[in-house]
């Protein structure tokens, strides 16, 4: 073999390494995403900063449903109920803080312990009575979904509060609301991205260093083997769905204020868009590979291609249907790799 086809066939391997690298192909997306918005640009929308702050901004309350949901797909479950979490939370938090006048110090920390309680019971019925994750999480997506709309009477919780007389009352929005919902940094930088890059932070901290984090992934890899080697597997999954659920509640706290009213229906089909975060981004849905980067680039990647689409005026229809495509892609492109 000459030396020319040996640095051929090393530099097709070197390739061929680095495109079997979960992050390679995450990043891959990603860039051909920001490849299509400069093409398809909408008469130059897609090259102003506001057009990337609103991406970032919209794509927020996906990406800590997101975040969640890398935490138990790592450990080889799935969350189907955190959208109705996130409705469940969204409408506690305006009833507590509009309707209630609850101070935030009192509302925030009782809205995440909702959602936290959320988690558990899915935790529960998936690590305590060996339910499959698809049918307990199933089974909470409905059960949240209703107590949402118990909690609102099947309304929208806004600013208009009714009297005893029956009549209705405006009252002003909370100041929390409009700090969540406000920009910084010259107007350029949204506190709703700064609430998601501190809970990735977070998260990529706990699977990276954090003894639990690696329980995790030793779960999802083999979780007979996980548990004959002292891993406490019944204990670390509860925690995983407790975390997905308490994250749920946050993207709860951020629709509300976002919205400025607490909607029982918010979420819908939220839990398709979280899971195609985490699995464009190159987690494996059997478990045990993946990380909070992985999901970040989901999140950009889909964040990103929802704004092109949008500011190119196609119907959300074909949106939905071009995400379930994708989802279907990023699967089979899993099983090649693995197999």
């Amino acid at each position: 073999m000459t030396a020319s086809s040996e640095n051929r066939t090393g530099t097709v391997g070197f390739w061929r390494r680095w495109w079997a690298q979960p992050a390679s192909r995450a990043l891959v997306a990603f860039l051909l995403v920001l490849a299509l918005g400069c093409v398809f640009h909408a008469d130059g929308a897609f090259f102003k900063i506001g057009t990337h702050r609103d991406a970032l901004r919209q794509a927020s309350v996906y990406g800590l449903l997101a975040c969640g949901m890398t935490l138990v797909i790592i450990s080889g479950g799935i969350d189907l109920a955190v959208g109705s979490i996130l409705a469940l939370a969204a409408v506690c938090f305006a009833r507590f803080s509009i309707h209630w006048g609850w101070s935030p110090w009192a509302a925030v920390p009782a809205v995440l312990v909702i959602g936290a309680a959320c988690g558990a019971v899915s935790g529960g019925l998936v690590a305590g009575f060996r339910i499959q994750p698809f049918i307990a999480t199933l089974a909470m997506m409905v059960m949240a979904r209703g107590l949402a709309k118990t909690v609102s009477g099947g309304m929208k919780v806004s600013t208009a509060v009714q009297q005893a007389d029956g009549s209705y009352q405006y009252v002003p929005v909370p100041e929390v609301f409009r700090w969540i919902d406000s920009r910084i940094l010259g107007g350029n930088v949204s506190v709703v991205s700064l609430i998601l890059l501190g809970c990735v932070a977070l998260a990529w901290v706990v699977l990276a260093r954090h003894r639990w984090g690696r329980q995790l992934y030793a779960i999802g890899g083999n979780e007979e083997a996980a548990r004959l080697s002292g891993v406490p597997v019944a204990r670390a999954k509860v925690m995983a769905y407790v975390a997905s659920g308490l994250l749920a509640a946050v993207a709860g706290i951020c629709q509300a204020a976002q919205e400025q009213q607490g909607d029982p229906e918010a979420g819908a089909g939220y839990e398709l868009t979280a899971i195609a975060m985490v699995v464009i981004g190159g987690t494996n849905l059997m478990g045990g590979r993946g990380g909070m980067g992985l999901t970040l680039l989901g999140v950009l990647t889909i964040g990103y291609l929802e704004k092109v689409l949008s500011i190119n005026a196609v119907p959300e229809a074909s949106r939905l249907m071009l995400t379930g495509l994708i989802v279907v892609m990023a699967v089979l492109a899993q099983r090649r790799r693995s197999g």
